[in-house]
């Protein structure tokens, strides 16, 4: 609930500790919310480690203490998926380093969780946090009151808003449906605060100002999937009223359904944005390219219905799957249920979602506080919106969403089987958490510290190159900048030898640097050549990766080998106009295939129509007939 929410028991003083903990929680959520959502990955860098830091903190306090409460039994509950992830990630995934960053995503999640409902009791740290996740909410619906009345394409750190997202607000994040998904999991919580008996009269007003501002925001975000999940988790808070008969649990439950389609009708009448998006949705016939990321991952699920494809993979084995004309870049499958499915199979789906709810469901039966149930329920209908929302998008991949919701449902599952009072530690309980506070700051230290600095290196580096070649950057020396690219991705290799992308993308810019630098081509297509090895090493399924080693083989000279690797390539993506678009180039070094790279362009713009670098290619052809 908000900080000014009556608790359900009188909480126990903070020591010095828990109070650090609940500091680092409310920084991480800060930092984390208003920087993109903690998308980019100089921001995990910063989020992990805070969390990595307050598990650290709260190992090291379990081993300061003779006496010590019970940790609380839900915070075991993510345990056994995250044991799996390991396997997944050692064994099964054909993206290791894509697997560790998404692995890392779901620790996250637990840690918040675990952290949450073992410390967040005392009075004091349980203000801060849920008041920093309130006030959070509060200034993201400020943000998007500017984007919508001030600057439509203005973004955190910077950035600027997508076209694709015009007339929509997103707040601090830079999608709409992840401020929505904010929002969906907070409003329910603040309608039952605002309406409850004996609330002081300045609680119930910042409660009402802070629901109106947030059932605000979420019209802004224009979120159609939210709307809708929230109408059916609101629809669904009569039916858990067991005060209720059966036929008034239903009156409510129609009576809300009432009370959103006038506001619907309402927020279509008056905003422009609803009114085109809602118009579209029935032009279109309902939704157009999330269906397709869909059954691509179900057909992957499919394919290793046990175990799943491996963690983070879905991206890469999509193309197998990529349908003529889509031309997204899914990342991910845009329901995380699905995504969970297709990268962790079976095994892992259950170990992430059916068994915590089934430990939850065992912790409240045997709940002895039967009067948390109003203070629980919002909470829950909060969690049940949310939890509906990732039918359709990838909340859980967005740190700053994993944090709120791992915060959110550990203030709902604490009253129930919330442990009491304390128990006396002996040494051997006392060395084992001594012991696993100080393994998981070496290995953090060792293992995630390097892979994520490596990353952010990697990432910026690319975003850098990407936006040079396509003339975002405005007049800016091209040589310098593939230099500066060159080094922060060789940087990142040294930081983690494992992240095959970073090999990928070294190669690209060692290949681009030949452009400035004709005299060198041979010995940097060495290099390049050298880089993209790397990365098939370590991943030869990449598509991506078998062209960078087809542009390195044809900057030496090596016909036959480029044409092996773009050839490859092809079977990889066989849908993607990038795998055509190399492969036309290739052709069009010799005049005796350029025929063939005609014919590869064509099949090019039938993929993407008005792809400018296949368009200009084909041009230059033609030029020399």
């Amino acid at each position: 609930m908000p900080p000014s929410a009556p608790t359900v028991r009188a909480p126990s003083p903070a020591s010095w500790p828990t109070w650090l903990i609940a500091v680092l929680l409310a920084v991480n959520l800060a930092w984390t919310t208003l920087g993109l959502g903690g998308y980019r990955p100089e921001t995990k860098l910063v989020s992990y480690t805070l969390t990595a830091v307050a598990v650290v903190v709260l190992l090291a306090q379990r081993a300061a203490r003779e006496t010590a409460p019970r940790w609380h039994p839900f915070g075991y509950a993510f345990l056994p998926f995250l044991a799996y992830g390991l396997v997944n990630v050692g064994w099964v995934t054909p993206v290791p380093w894509l697997g560790w960053m998404d692995w890392l995503g779901w620790a996250q999640g637990a840690a918040a969780v675990w952290l949450g409902v073992n410390v967040l009791g005392a009075r004091g740290p349980r203000r801060l946090v849920l008041g920093t996740v309130w006030g959070l909410g509060i200034v993201a619906v400020g943000l998007a009151l500017y984007q919508t009345f001030g600057d439509e394409t203005w973004l955190m750190l910077g950035r600027t808003q997508s076209y694709q997202f015009a007339g929509r607000a997103s707040g601090p994040f830079g999608i709409p449906n992840s401020l929505a998904a904010l929002l969906v999991l907070l409003l329910p919580a603040t309608l039952a605060l605002a309406v409850r008996p004996g609330l002081g009269a300045r609680a119930r007003a910042l409660a009402v100002v802070a629901a109106a501002a947030f059932g605000i925001g979420l019209v802004l975000t224009v979120s159609r999937g939210a709307w809708l999940a929230l109408v059916l988790a609101l629809a669904a808070w009569p039916l858990l009223r067991r005060n209720l008969t059966w036929p008034r649990r239903l009156a409510w439950s129609a009576g809300v359904l009432a009370l959103a389609a006038a506001a619907g009708g309402l927020a279509y009448g008056v905003h422009d944005g609803v009114r085109a998006r809602l118009d579209a949705f029935v032009a279109d016939g309902g939704e157009r390219t999330r269906p397709v990321m869909w059954r691509g991952a179900w057909a992957l699920f499919e394919e290793q219905p046990l175990t799943g494809t491996g963690a983070g993979s879905y991206n890469v084995r999509f193309e197998r799957h990529r349908p003529e004309g889509f031309r997204d870049d899914p990342q991910w499958a845009h329901n995380d249920y699905l995504n969970t499915l297709s990268d962790y199979g079976l095994v892992g789906f259950v170990l992430a979602f059916p068994l915590p709810a089934a430990v939850a469901a065992w912790l409240k039966r045997r709940s002895d506080d039967p009067g948390s149930g109003a203070t629980r329920r919002p909470l829950a209908v909060g969690l049940l919106a949310f939890g509906l929302t990732l039918l359709v998008d990838f909340h859980l991949k967005l740190p700053a969403l994993v944090l709120v919701a791992g915060i959110v449902l550990s203030e709902w599952i604490r009253p129930a089987g919330a442990p009491r009072g304390r128990r006396r530690q002996g040494r051997a309980v006392r060395l084992l958490a001594g012991l696993a506070a100080g393994a998981l700051a070496v290995a953090f230290v060792a293992g995630p510290l390097p892979r994520l600095r490596a990353e952010a290196e990697r990432y910026g580096a690319r975003r850098m190159l990407d936006g040079w070649a396509e003339g975002r950057l405005g007049s800016v020396d091209g040589a310098d900048l593939v230099a500066q690219a060159q080094a922060r991705f060789g940087r990142a290799v040294l930081l983690d030898p494992a992240n095959a992308q970073a090999w990928s993308d070294l190669s690209y810019a060692l290949s681009l640097a030949a452009r400035f630098q004709p005299s060198a081509q041979l010995d940097l297509g060495g290099e390049a050549g050298r880089a993209a090895h790397q990365a098939l090493a370590l991943a030869p399924d990449v598509a991506e990766f078998w062209w960078r080693l087809g542009v390195a083989a044809d900057m030496q000279a090596h016909r036959d080998e480029a044409a092996e690797a773009f050839a490859r390539a092809l079977q990889l993506a066989p849908r993607h106009p990038l795998a055509w678009y190399h492969q036309a180039y290739h052709y069009s070094l010799s005049p005796v295939t350029r025929p063939l790279a005609r014919a590869a362009l064509a099949t090019c713009l039938r993929l993407d129509p008005g792809y400018a670098p296949a368009e200009a290619l084909l041009a230059e052809i033609d030029s020399v007939r």
